[in-house]
């Protein structure tokens, strides 16, 4: 397997990215995930908007076969073809796709999959890592330096200065999923056109509400079992049009987080308050209690249960738009009470 470390992405993209055929993109940043498979479907030459020439398979559409008869397939007016996979999750299709092209790679077609967490040992890690072939990509929640660049990329296209509180109040507000954050960096730069230097009034103007309605509030909720808190929350978010699938990120990425600490807490028998210590280090301080509590009344089986049901909420809300926000809904008030039935229990 060739790993991609997040430092070394722009220059495998330039550089390398060509002389692979396959990639595995994953991690809990799905807007970061979409982001870097976007740039390697455009660095591999396919027209994108021709249908002939570009496959794209959904979670609830892909089977091994179907995509190994799409790899060698001859486009209709020839030339490369693409094809593209978005899964929930670990998949076994996809795992048995990777296994037959580790030592037989395309030669007339990319593979693209995107794919949220994977932890090590899951079946489509495994045979990506065993095929030198295959470029794995994993992306995880920028750090400061990533979002400082990102900061810096968008003030300096835009000949716009800021000050250094301004810029220490937009970092607390911003990471978390690569999506929102250039969403909110791009309001910024917006809001501050004609303006010579960006300051904390303007930052706590533009993103101070985008805070308030962010997918922490509303997975804050699911974890805590607060379902008033999480209607507050959907409301503000459906007037904000926040996009849903922000949400469902979040919750996916938190619930994968609670996952692998209730696996260390679980097989080395240790409480909540220790497994924070090494795996929460990372968590907004204001947030570590609530997740403290929800390890507490979510187990193994249960956030097993958790992911799939938010992988088939994705696909559900991808297959009818139009009931995109009932679904998420009913999903989110489901995990709720879940939390509050296991928080009184305990």
């Amino acid at each position: 397997m060739t790993e991609i470390k997040s430092h070394q992405f722009d220059g495998f993209l330039r550089q390398d990215a060509r002389k692979y055929r396959v990639f595995l993109i994953y991690g809990p940043d799905r807007g970061l995930v979409s982001e870097r498979a976007a740039l390697i479907a455009k660095g591999t030459g396919v027209p994108l908007d021709d249908a002939f020439a570009v496959m794209k398979l959904d979670s609830g559409d892909i089977d091994a076969g179907r995509i190994m008869d799409e790899m060698g397939a001859i486009g209709l007016f020839g030339g490369e073809r693409l094809v593209w996979a978005r899964a929930g999750g670990n998949d076994k299709a996809l795992a048995d796709v990777l296994k037959m092209l580790a030592d037989s790679p395309p030669e007339g077609a990319s593979l693209i999959i995107e794919a949220g967490e994977l932890r090590k040992g899951t079946a489509m890690r495994k045979a990506a890592e065993s095929a030198r072939s295959i470029a794995a990509i994993p992306c995880y929640a920028d750090d400061a330096r990533a979002l400082n660049t990102l900061i810096d990329q968008a003030l300096s296209d835009a000949s716009l200065r800021i000050t250094p509180p301004a810029r220490q109040l937009l970092l607390s507000l911003i990471g978390g999923d690569r999506l929102a954050t250039r969403n909110e960096i791009d309001k910024l730069v917006l809001y501050g056109r004609g303006l010579d230097v960006i300051t904390e009034d303007h930052v706590a103007a533009v993103i101070g509400d985008a805070s308030a309605i962010s997918a922490d509030d509303a997975v804050d909720a699911v974890l805590s079992g607060d379902m008033a808190a999480l209607r507050h929350a959907m409301a503000k978010t459906a007037q904000s049009k926040t996009p849903i699938f922000l949400i469902l990120n979040g919750c996916i990425r938190q619930f994968h987080l609670l996952d692998q600490m209730r696996a260390e807490m679980e097989s080395k028998r240790l409480p909540a308050s220790q497994v924070m210590q090494t795996h929460g280090r990372h968590i907004f301080f204001k947030r570590k209690p609530i997740f403290e509590r929800a390890l507490g009344a979510w187990n193994s089986a249960a956030t097993a249960r958790a992911l799939r049901l938010l992988a088939d909420t994705v696909l559900k809300t991808r297959q009818y738009p139009e009931l995109e926000e009932s679904i998420a809904m009913q999903t989110l008030l489901s995990l709720s009470l879940r939390s509050n039935r296991a928080a009184t229990r305990a």
